[in-house]
């Protein structure tokens, strides 16, 4: 069996309590305080608990708080681009004191965790937003929900009571030790990750396929945990990844499983921080696109490239592999960059996000160079309204005709 790339740290994180440990706190877990974690806290203690943050073993502590928000590494030097904590209001934290466990428990009163408390601390929400998104602007869905949380933060290790329960995608969520066991069986040396909260269209699907020629295999490890609300639903989104590794992909070179993980959009930092976490489900290399992990007009299209240059690759553990924005040349008569395609713009089959979804909306199917009729079809079934609105038909028929125009010029 080939050796398997080193989880980042070295080891291996597991949060996972024995069934004697369960026992003993099950024992006593209604005399403890409480904490009531949202989704994407929830989202954190999942991937804290399995590995995929190794390594992270609990909210962090105010040491590595600031030197990641300052630094971008833990304070023990190591690379991690983003903060992993817990917070809590005022009134909240005035109850709890450093060196007490305390009950993590869902909105339904579950407890799901013990947190060994270690210490609690103020934090500026002003730095940590310019460090880490790179913006104080509350139009930043990151910054947005960092500035609605309590004041005070809680570090320090956790012990997972409950495994956290998915109703959907059951067969896809493999932790990170499943990733590796599935990658060690396949003999896979290299594997080439990539990270997605939208459907694959040709140019993803392009870029990957890149990719897989330099590596032995591939892992689609779409995010399907909390995402803005006009982001597609991860259901959608799935059913469009099974049908195109189904019909377009050699499956015994793909494998798809997903990752519980909530969005930040914080664009470069979030980059190195998806690359470290794949690294952590076995892979080898990571897909870095254009503008990955941005959101509006926050980030510029190659910064997610550049801030890599500011570690050494043997320190990051994971080879990135950078690509341009790809599109599909009629001229070339097949997909490009800019880095290979000669050719004038107007040669292009691009379409905005804004008039692919109005066109899917009024059940208009985009051209084939754009995306797959598969993925498409599904796309429509999805977004198509029983009744569109007037507004609605005639952004869609605006689109129809742009597009038609364009073909016709060429």
């Amino acid at each position: 069996m080939p050796k398997l790339i080193s989880p980042h740290g070295g080891k291996m994180v597991s949060c996972h309590l024995e069934l004697q440990e369960k026992d003993y706190w099950g024992g006593k877990i209604n005399s403890l305080k409480s904490i009531t974690l949202n989704q994407r806290e929830i989202s954190d203690l999942e991937l804290i608990a399995n590995g995929a943050f190794s390594p992270v073993e609990g909210f962090m502590t105010k040491k590595d708080y600031e030197s990641i928000v300052h630094e971008m590494r833990l304070s023990n030097g190591l690379i991690w681009s983003l903060p992993i904590t817990l917070a809590v209001n005022e009134t909240q934290a005035s109850s709890l004191s450093s060196g007490e466990e305390i009950a993590l428990r869902d909105s339904s009163g579950t407890p799901m965790a013990i947190l060994h408390l270690e210490e609690k601390y103020r934090y500026d929400k002003e730095a940590e937003a310019q460090c880490v998104y790179r913006t104080t602007d509350i139009s930043h869905p990151g910054v947005a929900y960092l500035y609605s949380r309590g004041e005070i933060l809680l570090g320090g290790k956790i012990g997972l009571l409950k495994e956290i329960s998915h109703s959907q995608f059951q067969q896809y969520h493999l932790d990170p030790s499943q990733t590796r066991k599935i990658i060690q069986e396949k003999e896979w040396k290299t594997v080439v990750g990539f990270q997605t909260r939208n459907p694959i269209h040709r140019a993803h699907e392009y870029i990957q396929k890149c990719a897989l020629e330099m590596v032995d295999g591939l892992l689609v490890h779409p995010l399907v945990g909390e995402t803005k609300s006009d982001d597609i639903a991860a259901d959608v989104r799935m059913r469009c990844y099974e049908v195109l590794i189904e019909n377009y992909y050699p499956k015994d070179r793909t494998l798809l499983a997903v990752l519980p993980a909530a969005m930040r959009y914080a664009g470069p930092r979030e980059a190195i921080f998806h690359a470290l976490v794949r690294k952590n489900y076995g892979c080898t290399h990571f897909i870095v696109g254009r503008d990955h992990a941005g959101v509006g007009n926050f980030y510029g299209p190659f910064d997610a490239h550049r801030i890599f240059e500011e570690f050494k690759e043997s320190e990051l553990g994971i080879k990135p592999l950078f690509f341009d924005n790809t599109f599909y040349c009629k001229r070339c008569s097949s997909m490009a960059s800019h880095r290979t395609c000669p050719h004038d713009p107007w040669n292009y089959v691009f379409l905005s996000g804004t008039k692919v979804r109005e066109m899917l909306r009024e059940g208009i199917m985009p051209p084939p160079e754009f995306t797959r009729p598969e993925v498409a079809s599904i796309l429509i079934s999805a977004l198509s309204p029983k009744n569109g609105n007037p507004q609605a038909q005639a952004d869609a028929q605006t689109a129809s005709t742009e597009l038609k125009s364009s073909r016709a010029s060429q």
